[in-house]
């Protein structure tokens, strides 16, 4: 296949069998997919224009796969980034003609995330014709999975699924889930949060390593759809950086922060349920942790060794790494926030 643009090239995720019980699904970069099938929508449906402004906060994956997706379609992009965004991302976006900016640096994810939404609001305010696309909270960003899940239903079919990733805004796990889900009820999903985030109930908890991006959050995201969890893990920076470092010298496989975290959760589950495949989400590369992640591989613990904590509700959770059965249940009362 000849594709019209680089960012459908890159979309498109590749299926690689880890053992019998675990397949990687790997993506360059995930968020493209999301990215593009809610630029298309709008689009479609008259929401947006060619040549608009679309803009939204980011800490690095989605102002990427926004910035392609401006660019295959016709239009402008700004982003309000986190300084976390590293150098070879911001270098793409500026030539890909994103227009950039970047609060304040600040140890705190949640002032970070806060200031860079106020800051969002505070460009609307001068530019109404901009469109927030509220990566956060607008559920337009499920509509691009479903392809994915499609795929996924077709390569694998026979044994039941489950399915593990990174929470993170809901949309990548929940959209596939929402989609699988038509055609076999039994699909387990497994989520998978760091420690620190408010979407399951473990804002309390400090990791000194700070929140892993994109999987969590310290605001409050609107299109979080918590029925559709079977199981919830907690873990912390270094079990996460352990899942990654295992991956790659087990199985060749160089991914990112919060693929090691679901891999150490999938191996987990796939050893308490068999019967069953198991599908880890790949959300990107590891380019963007070799200083953080891979340089410090002498510090991986050996994940053969390291189990979870299970407990019964959010407030028994304990550091490093804690499990729950979530059941599909809602959001309780107490983890119910308007959202930023």
């Amino acid at each position: 296949m000849i594709h019209p643009h680089v960012a459908d090239a890159l979309k498109a995720p590749d299926l690689v069998r880890l053992d019998h019980g675990l397949v990687l699904l790997r993506f360059e970069s995930m968020k493209i997919y999301s990215a593009l099938g809610a630029v298309r929508h709008l689009l479609d449906e008259g929401v947006v224009r060619p040549g608009q402004t679309l803009m939204d906060s980011s800490s690095g994956i989605y102002a990427y796969a926004l910035a392609l997706a401006c660019h295959r379609y016709g239009m402008r992009c700004r982003i309000v980034a986190s300084t976390t965004v590293d150098a070879t991302t911001l270098a793409q976006l500026e030539v890909l003609g994103a227009e950039v900016e970047q609060v304040r640096p600040s140890s705190d994810l949640k002032l970070d995330q806060e200031l860079r939404v106020r800051r969002v609001k505070e460009i609307l305010d001068r530019h109404p014709d901009r469109h927030w696309m509220r990566q956060y909270h607008d559920a337009i960003h499920y509509l691009g999975y479903q392809e994915v899940a499609d795929r996924i239903a077709e390569e694998l079919p026979g044994r039941p699924l489950t399915l593990v990733g990174g929470v993170g805004s809901g949309a990548s796990t929940g959209g596939l889930a929402e989609r699988l889900r038509t055609q076999d009820s039994r699909v387990r999903v497994v989520g998978v949060q760091p420690f620190g985030s408010v979407t399951f109930g473990s804002q309390d908890h400090h990791d000194p390593e700070a929140i892993i991006a994109g999987i969590g959050s310290a605001i409050p995201f609107d299109n979080v759809r918590h029925h559709l969890y079977d199981t919830v893990h907690w873990m912390n920076f270094t079990h996460a950086m352990s899942g990654a470092v295992a991956l790659l010298k087990e199985h060749a496989v160089f991914a990112g922060l919060s693929t090691g975290a679901s891999y150490l959760a999938a191996t987990h589950e796939s050893r308490h349920r068999p019967d069953r495949v198991h599908v880890v989400i790949g959300a990107d590369t590891g380019h963007r942790y070799v200083e953080r992640v891979y340089a410090r591989h002498a510090e991986a613990l050996d994940i053969a060794s390291l189990k979870p904590a299970e407990v019964a509700t959010p407030a028994a959770m304990t550091m490093p790494w804690s499990v729950m059965a979530w059941n599909r249940s809602q959001a309780s009362a107490a983890h119910r926030t308007e959202a930023a």
